[in-house]
């Protein structure tokens, strides 16, 4: 058996295709197939791949929010049940998501406080510290002034926003972080400053993440391993500094190529937030 945290074999999806006045089902569209890996205690899998590959699918099956149409997945050895609300708040709350635009991912009419809080409530909490003193606790794991806790989200910056989703995930205590490209919608020095609080709550909290994005670059410093997804299928799956180096798939080198002048944009964000 597999010491893997996660393990995912040969993971498929497929949407029925329905014609546009009977409505009736004419075919289907497979968005992934047969998809395959283990994922480490600790561990960063990127997974790369352009609009519309696939990426984000993937995040929701693990998720369990959509359900695979065949596959396996197993957590800690143990099967994975496809649909969330079959599983057992213990085993919801290990897996959680970062969304891409934590303006969607936030209720407008919720403050930071109750938007925790809510979590607390869903998932429990076994500290002895009220729930004031936990929320505070957490907004500044995640460089934020626990004052922001009254705030609504239209009242926060773009890359407050991000850090309260970050905060909120974290609130049930996870192992594994699915995070659907969380810097795409921040400037490129925001982008930066949050991928150096995604490395240092891994460092702290020994988080097991799966990173997905259309740009190489933004992996540079994070993954450890690299998944090329295209057209539903890993095309690649190797060590990132392989992937940097030797890029084995035509496709890969195609990401690769695009990748640089985003890379230094992320250094100038980086040299820039080191000088604040």
């Amino acid at each position: 058996m597999s010491d893997a945290l996660l393990s995912v074999t040969d993971l498929k999806k497929r949407f029925p295709l329905r014609s546009p006045v009977l409505q009736r089902v004419v075919g289907e569209k497979v968005v992934l197939d047969g998809i395959t890996f283990d994922l480490d205690r600790g561990e960063t899998l990127g997974i790369v791949g352009e609009s519309e590959s696939g990426k984000s699918t993937l995040l929701r099956v693990l998720l369990g929010v959509v359900e695979a149409s065949s596959g396996e997945m197993l957590l800690d050895g143990q099967p994975l049940h496809p649909r969330i609300k079959d599983r057992p708040n213990s085993i919801k709350r290990r897996i959680q998501m970062v969304f891409q635009d934590p303006s969607k991912a936030l209720h407008p009419r919720m403050t930071v406080f109750r938007s925790l809080a809510e979590t607390y409530r869903i998932f429990g909490t076994e500290s002895d510290k009220s729930i004031d003193q936990q929320i505070a606790q957490l907004l500044n794991l995640v460089g934020l002034s626990p004052h922001l806790a009254r705030r609504y989200p239209h009242q926060l910056s773009g890359g407050q926003r991000q850090r309260v989703v970050v905060a909120r995930a974290l609130a049930g205590k996870p192992d594994i972080l699915l995070c659907d490209d969380p810097i795409t919608a921040l400037d490129v020095s925001l982008s930066a400053q949050v991928l150096n609080l995604f490395l240092d709550l891994q460092e702290h909290l020994g988080l097991t993440y799966i990173f997905v994005t259309n740009d190489l670059a933004v992996l540079r410093q994070l993954a450890h391993r690299i998944a090329i997804l295209r057209q539903g299928s890993f095309v690649e799956l190797s060590e990132a500094k392989r992937i940097y180096s030797h890029p084995e798939d035509g496709y890969t080198r195609e990401l690769l190529e695009a990748a640089p002048s985003i890379q230094r944009g992320l250094q100038r964000g980086l040299q820039t937030e080191s000088s604040t």
